[in-house]
């Protein structure tokens, strides 16, 4: 008998210390973050079309129970959309952009960089090093007056401002819920950007519109999704018949998570919800599902849900919900 519990006490020793078993088990939270700016948009002149500039830093990451970050995903969207000095539209309105990892070494960082380095590899580099660490720790890492990294151990593979990195990975970490995710689930993103709803000055402002969904998934062994974020935001750039902007380009842009029920869609919702509680709804219906499965979600030509389990809580059209989920779990 007590050759039975000595070896019964070992095996249970050798299980806690064993890479994969219990640790790799225990529950994360996930979190997603994005920063968006409009401030590098430009008025049309008789020698240069307008631009307008919609850039966001993205974060999303998983956070285990005494805070440090278990894993981490940085990507950056910029859009770029071009106006004339009479405020009509240059650039095409079904033009679909790619984020800077999705541009990979088309985004044109390597050729001026001081290490050789793309902006995506920079990007994943600074993911990684973040691992293990707190808020607290990542708040900590020195930086320039242009933050970009001055210890030895980072600025040799990282050169770019890394402040925006820092800035979102603080605001995801707050953001950072309990949603089912598992340490060693694979975490992913996803990010659907068009320019569909920007129109030409007329009687009334041109509008050069950046309309990107995020998506964030973590997925176990098996591909299924165990945890979701979905969160979207609308960069709007407003321009005159002069090809001259409008808009503040210092106003603080919000995803429409951060704007709650100040979006405004309850009071037309035939439900009663607000954007945020139906992409919610969306985000935990998906849970337990594969690709294929989400693929498979059936929508109406508009894409909105038509399946009655669903439809109760979802109204919005799903479209880019589907598609930047395709991007994070295809």
């Amino acid at each position: 008998m007590k050759k039975i519990l000595a070896l019964l006490l070992i095996t249970l020793f050798v299980g806690t210390l064993l890479p994969g078993c219990a640790g790799s088990k225990a529950e994360v939270k996930t979190g997603l973050a994005v920063l968006t700016s409009i401030a590098k948009s430009k008025d049309a002149t008789a020698d240069a079309d307008g631009l307008a500039q919609v850039d966001s830093t993205i974060v999303t990451l998983t956070v285990d129970e005494d805070g440090k970050i278990v894993q981490c995903v940085i990507d950056g969207a910029q859009t770029k959309i071009n106006f004339n000095a009479t405020g009509q539209l240059i650039t095409p309105t079904n033009t679909e952009f790619k984020t800077k990892n999705e541009l990979g070494t088309a985004y044109g960082m390597k050729g001026v960089s001081g290490i050789g380095k793309e902006w995506n590899e920079q990007a994943a580099t600074f993911a990684d090093y973040v691992k293990g660490k707190t808020i607290d720790e990542v708040k900590a890492i020195a930086v320039d007056e242009d933050t970009k990294p001055t210890g030895s151990d980072l600025k040799s593979s990282v050169t770019v401002s890394i402040g925006g990195f820092i800035t979102a990975i603080e605001k995801a970490v707050a953001n950072a819920k309990s949603l089912g995710a598992k340490a060693d689930d694979n975490l992913k993103l996803g990010v659907a950007t068009n320019i569909a709803k920007s129109v030409n000055a007329g009687e009334e402002a041109g509008l050069a519109q950046a309309y990107s969904t995020y998506t964030v998934v973590t997925t176990d062994a098996d591909g299924k999704i165990t945890s979701c974020v979905i969160d979207s935001t609308q960069g709007n750039v407003n321009f005159d018949t002069t090809g001259k902007i409008t808009s503040d380009l210092t106003a603080s842009i919000k995803t429409k998570n951060e704007l709650g029920d100040s979006y405004g869609m309850k009071n037309a919702s035939d439900i009663g919800k607000e954007w945020h509680e139906q992409a919610a709804a969306f985000a935990e219906y998906v849970k337990g599902k594969t690709a294929s499965e989400v693929s498979g979600i059936a929508v109406d030509e508009k894409n909105h849900p038509t399946d009655s389990d669903l439809k109760s809580s979802v109204t919005v059209s799903i479209g880019d919900f589907k598609k930047a989920l395709a991007k994070a779990i295809g």
